[in-house]
């Protein structure tokens, strides 16, 4: 049965929400423009902010999904993080889609927000407000990437701390940091787009 929840994760991860929204709307393959991603932030950028909401609401909703199945059959909580794991690992190399996918942000709050939601609400506050201070989407996700860990250290002698989810918040965290490598070059060199402009 635990096998059987990792699985679904994967499933659940590699929903291709993006690619998806893509072909409906303007029957375009989406991984062929811009950054590659099929994420929200690459679908706001050539398809539109409707797609856009539409796809992040999805890909955080998978996250949570995929917790709340190992939760409900009541797996402990290191097959929980790998069920989290799976659908990470889903949803940015989907195996229908050339193991071309997103950037772990969105379903990655949704993990979060099913492993402990105070801990993905925390992230998530992170992320607003770095949003709304620069307009830069990258520069957001990769602090509330780095905030994660931390958030979560934080949360020790709580109800929602768990090692095992501190050893997700850090992967977590890596996999973010590693997939906006591309935008962290362009955030040092300054030529990183903010949102409305190209």
């Amino acid at each position: 049965m635990n096998l059987l929840i990792l699985f679904l994760g994967y499933l659940f991860g590699s929903f291709p929400s993006g690619y998806i929204a893509g072909k409906i709307a303007k029957g375009i393959d989406i991984r062929s423009l811009g950054s590659g991603s099929t994420g929200a932030t690459n679908v706001l950028r050539h398809i539109g902010k409707r797609a856009a909401i539409t796809v992040f609401l999805l890909d955080v909703f998978k996250g949570i999904l995929s917790i709340l199945v190992a939760k409900h059959f009541e797996l402990p909580d290191s097959w929980q993080v790998a069920v989290g794991i799976s659908t990470l690992i889903g949803h940015i190399w989907p195996a229908w889609l050339n193991w071309k996918g997103g950037k772990a942000v969105a379903t990655g709050l949704g993990i979060f927000l099913g492993l402990s939601w105070q801990v993905g609400l925390a992230t998530l506050g992170v992320f607003i407000v770095v949003i709304t201070l620069f307009r830069i989407v990258s520069l957001a996700s990769l602090s509330a990437a780095l905030a994660l860990p931390l958030i979560m250290f934080l949360s020790f002698n709580t109800s929602n701390f768990s090692y095992p989810f501190l050893v997700i918040s850090l992967l977590a965290m890596t996999l973010v940091i590693w997939r906006h490598r591309d935008n962290l070059v362009r955030l040092i060199k300054g030529e990183e787009p903010r949102i409305g402009k190209h």
